[in-house]
């Protein structure tokens, strides 16, 4: 009954915190105790009891900040000034600008959002096909879950009670080798996708002046990154340290942002944060029912039964999850997969929870460039007025680099444990 009510929500288009307290209340109804329900609120709020999930307001707003000062655009000018003689410049700018906001942001949508607006029109101005643009901008959008900070990582970290610093630092090897693949097949491509031409450069502007604010601009992702690693803040205490700094430059250095917009914005972020906090209580209740049904071990006698050894149930578990990331947005999938597939890898097959943390956030990621539900193709699409189904021949290639990048953490799982 549960099972069939889980499905009949989905078909239906419910959103999926609704389908997953739809399907806990069918379930209390067919068991007959409506005592349970007695005890929902205290699972509801004790979800979100939980001083590391403050991290996730302070990035959604740093974001928007970010946005708003037009910092993102100064790390764009910064980087170019420098590379501009490179062939193919604004390939590699686009990249680097992409890593640097998700060393900023945390969140692939809103990355693949701003830099569908900033970085294809520019790409466009100086001759490569549209198309090619937001493909390349969409596929760099891979990286926001992987490089810290990251709000996959967050999640997965309350959930499976990990260090969320250490969560940030398994991501930063796969991240850059990510990095390094998608560069190299977007040079590859670039020649075909353009004409030959090259923007003029804006005159009368020197690399110091073009490079200072993005210096400045970089102190931003350096006070995250850095006062991880070094043990000064904790990702939450680095999320507001940024967060000031960001104001502190937006408002008062280069005053693009003034305080009469900030109600706005933070508006904006209490929307944003509101749609993540109420899934994650919904998918508390509906894992305690999981639990209660003893779905986990079910699952662990499914897959010992195909399996004892823990390379190839993480293989398993990559392919299940792809196609699941098709259909379902990767949070949610994540919230509701990982109370069931972390007992199982822990207890039954001695898995490290941080490289499976790392391989299910990566590969639900896929989902965000894998139709049919694709938030990051639609986004992407929708911007650059591309039709999805050339889009998605676009961004074939980066995915499966995202896939080799993903079967290196299963076989090497070394490299989310470099520090």
């Amino acid at each position: 009954m549960t099972a069939i009510s889980f499905v009949s929500l989905m078909l239906a288009a419910m959103p999926i915190a609704f389908v997953l307290l739809g399907t806990t209340i069918v379930f209390v109804l067919a068991s007959g105790n409506l005592q349970i329900l007695d005890a929902v609120p205290q699972i509801l709020f004790g979800a979100v009891e939980n001083f590391d999930l403050l991290a996730i307001p302070l990035f959604v707003l740093l974001g928007e900040i970010m946005n708003e000062s037009g910092l993102t655009r100064r790390i764009i000018i910064a980087v170019r000034v420098w590379l501009t003689k490179l062939p193919h410049d604004l390939v590699i700018v686009n990249l680097i600008a992409n890593l640097a906001l998700a060393a900023i942001m945390g969140s692939a949508t809103a990355q693949m959002a701003v830099m569908s607006r900033v970085v294809v029109p520019e790409m466009e101005r100086d001759g490569y096909d549209r198309g090619f643009a937001a493909g390349l901008t969409a596929s760099a959008g891979l990286l926001g879950p992987i490089i810290p900070p990251s709000m996959v990582f967050i999640i997965y970290g309350v959930i499976a009670q990990q260090s969320i610093a250490d969560l940030f630092m398994a991501g930063i090897v796969p991240g850059l080798i990510l990095f390094a693949l998608i560069l190299g097949i977007a040079l590859l491509q670039a020649r075909a996708h353009h004409d030959g031409t090259k923007a003029a450069p804006a005159p009368g502007v020197s690399k110091i002046k073009a490079t200072l604010p993005g210096l400045a601009t970089m102190a931003i992702p350096l006070v995250i990154v850095g006062g991880i690693t070094w043990g000064i803040f904790t990702p939450t205490e680095s999320a507001a340290v940024a967060l000031v700094v960001a104001l502190f430059f937006g408002s008062v250095v280069f005053r693009e942002l003034p305080l009469n917009r900030l109600p706005a914005i933070v508006n904006r972020t209490v929307i944003n944060t509101a749609v993540v906090l109420f899934l994650i209580m919904a998918a508390k209740v509906f894992g305690w029912v999981l639990t209660f049904n003893q779905v986990p071990q079910a699952v662990a006698a499914f897959l010992a039964s195909l399996t004892s050894d823990p390379t190839i149930f993480l293989l398993l578990v990559v392919a299940m999850l792809v196609v699941v990331g098709m259909f379902l947005d990767g949070i949610a999938a994540l919230i509701i997969l990982t109370p069931i597939l972390l007992p199982v890898a822990t207890a039954n097959y001695g898995i490290d929870p941080i490289q499976l943390g790392v391989v299910m956030s990566m590969t639900l990621v896929l989902g965000l460039l894998t139709p049919p539900v694709g938030t990051g193709l639609y986004i992407a699409a929708a911007l650059s007025n591309i039709p999805i189904l050339r889009l998605s021949r676009i961004v074939a290639p980066y995915v499966g680099v995202s896939v080799a990048v993903i079967l290196l953490v299963v076989f090497a799982p070394a490299i989310v444990r470099p520090f």
